[in-house]
């Protein structure tokens, strides 16, 4: 029984830790990992850093290309695209 009542509250320690830190940083990665799953060629998007494009073409591992303005295309990695960015952008079109 002694041991028991030690063991109890680091139980429930863990138990509050998962279900208030692990578990919503666990949900927030699959839902950027299908985000990025299912990217197309003329989507716009936002990279971490804040660059808006569109994307135009996919390349092999994981290379995106997107055009910043009418001239400029710039090459990033497939996870440097911000889901809360590109949701935070909305419908509005940066790009003519």
């Amino acid at each position: 029984m002694n041991t028991m009542t030690m063991i109890l509250p680091w139980l429930l320690i863990f138990g509050v830790m998962y279900f208030f830190m692990l578990r919503p940083q666990i949900k927030k990665q699959k839902e950027q990992n299908n985000y990025l799953g299912n990217l197309k060629k003329g989507d716009q998007v936002v990279t971490g850093s804040g660059i808006i494009g569109k994307i135009t073409k996919f390349e092999d591992g994981g290379v995106i290309e997107l055009q910043v303005d009418s001239k400029t295309f710039i090459k990033i990695l497939k996870s440097a695209v911000s889901k809360e960015a590109s949701e935070a952008l909305g419908t509005k079109n940066y790009i003519e």
